[in-house]
């Protein structure tokens, strides 16, 4: 008997945890939605509100691999990019450049570049650069930064200064 009913209370208890995970992975799928949605809203807010400004801006679009730079809401200049790839993506959401360097190195896991010409980060490592070491603009093989071809970041690194906003999306 006391065997009987240690089994009915495990069964209910693993109802009752399935129900609660069942709960929670609901729950978590759409507050994740919302965020994202939200996160995407804020974006589209930000560019309308640089659009209407006479602010320089950069615009970095992750789908299309492009980056245009824009004075208000006319383009200035655009290039093909080559942001993060999968295991290291490039960070999504608005930004101001926080420093500039005419050349730099970098280093993390698996790389150490030296002189990496200009160089404009916008939120910690994340930055925005040339790269000289490969060729495929319009790919996304960095490490999580923005890569532009060496011609196009010098264009860039003149034209920006240090509270230049940077609006990222995919």
């Amino acid at each position: 008997m006391k065997r009987l009913i240690y089994s009915d209370w495990v069964r209910r208890l693993q109802i009752l945890l399935a129900g609660t995970a069942l709960s929670l992975s609901v729950f978590t799928s759409e507050s994740s939605e919302v965020w994202a949605n939200s996160k995407k809203q804020v974006i589209a807010q930000t560019i309308q509100r640089l659009q209407k400004s006479d602010k320089r801006w950069i615009q970095i679009n992750l789908s299309k691999q492009r980056l245009i730079a824009w004075q208000g809401d006319k383009v200035v200049y655009g290039s093909a990019i080559s942001s993060g790839k999968k295991s290291t993506p490039t960070l999504v959401g608005s930004f101001k450049i926080q420093s500039k360097f005419k050349t730099t190195r970098m280093r993390g896991e698996n790389y150490n570049v030296p002189k990496v010409p200009h160089a404009m980060f916008y939120q910690g490592n994340y930055g925005i650069h040339g790269a000289y070491w490969h060729k495929r603009f319009g790919t996304p093989v960095s490490h999580g930064c923005v890569n532009l071809a060496p011609k196009h970041a010098k264009w860039l690194f003149e034209w920006a200064s240090v509270g230049t906003p940077v609006v990222i999306h995919k």
